[in-house]
């Protein structure tokens, strides 16, 4: 069931529509709240020609790109290094319908482990180890009642009660450079009917830190809709997603206070009078004329 949007309006929204559940959303079609939490740390942020956005960590270890003029849908592709000359040390990519919420998330973690160091934006996975064990990115869909689907060789899936949405672990190795380049990666999350034709995707290369990837998935699992535009049909997956009106903030009841406020009072110093409609008692014959 989806949940019920708060009918009162913050008036800060940006929408006329509330979309659930959230990962049948899409792009809102703006990257600077995703870039924000990596500006905030002074990260350095360079444009091309075709518009776009390269940042690039004080360290140079970190790089994220926004690509809208890239050479196919990936929107979003962040590696880290441990050395800045070097391969990377992992990558993650989001495609261009993907929810602008759910890469705020992992870009707010990002910075967040970047001001705790390399141990913390360069930790590899490790089953058994609270803090890096890959279930913790699972956990969060878990409770939100996602199911697993049925064994299939090599690979963990799990998937949405509407099984409109769902998350894949690969086991086994797999090829680093396939791993960045395509989406033959460790993890991949995605929405719509199948992960063959996805609606939006979500791709992380196996050394990909947990604590990023909880980030998002938690994002995902939050029963709270996201607002939209109807009239922007890019911005959520339409025949899927249920759309509820975003209501007009409601004015508060009167109090009785209120009330006795705005009753009229008469002006001070000029007592109220009474005007009789009709009387029993018969009113004094008037003087007649003086002969």
């Amino acid at each position: 069931m989806s949940p019920e949007p708060d009918p009162r309006l913050d008036t800060d929204i940006d929408g006329d529509v509330y979309v659930s559940p959230r990962y049948l959303a899409s792009t809102t079609g703006i990257g600077d709240p995703a870039l924000a939490p990596l500006l905030a740390l002074s990260w350095d942020l360079r444009h091309d020609d075709l518009g776009n956005a390269y940042v690039t960590a004080p360290d140079r270890r970190v790089r994220l790109g926004y690509l809208p003029e890239g050479e196919d849908d990936g929107l979003w592709r962040i590696n880290a290094y441990k050395d800045p000359f070097g391969p990377p040390s992992w990558g993650v990519c989001f495609n261009d319908r993907t929810p602008t919420e759910f890469v705020r998330a992992f870009t707010t973690a990002l910075a967040s482990a970047y001001e705790q160091g390399p141990d913390a934006y360069l930790a590899r996975l490790v089953s058994g180890v609270a803090e890096h064990d890959p279930y913790l990115a699972i956990a969060a869909l878990f409770q939100q009642g996602w199911g697993i689907d049925r064994p299939r060789g090599g690979v963990l899936a799990v998937h949405a009660p509407d099984r409109l949405a769902g998350m894949e672990f690969t086991l086994g190795s797999l090829d680093p450079e396939a791993e960045l380049t395509t989406r033959d990666s460790r993890w991949q999350l995605w929405a719509g009917k199948s992960i063959g034709r996805p609606a939006w995707y979500a791709t992380a290369s196996t050394d990909t830190p947990v604590a990023l990837l909880t980030a998002v998935t938690h994002c995902i699992a939050d029963p709270a809709p996201l607002p939209r535009w109807r009239d922007e049909t890019f911005s959520y997956i339409k025949g899927m997603a249920q759309l509820t009106p975003i209501l007009p903030p409601q004015p508060p009841a009167p109090t009785p206070l209120d009330v006795q406020r705005a009753t009229p009072r008469p002006p001070a110093g000029r007592p109220a009078t009474s005007i009789p409609r009709w009387s029993t008692t018969s009113r004094p014959a008037l003087p007649g004329p003086r002969r």
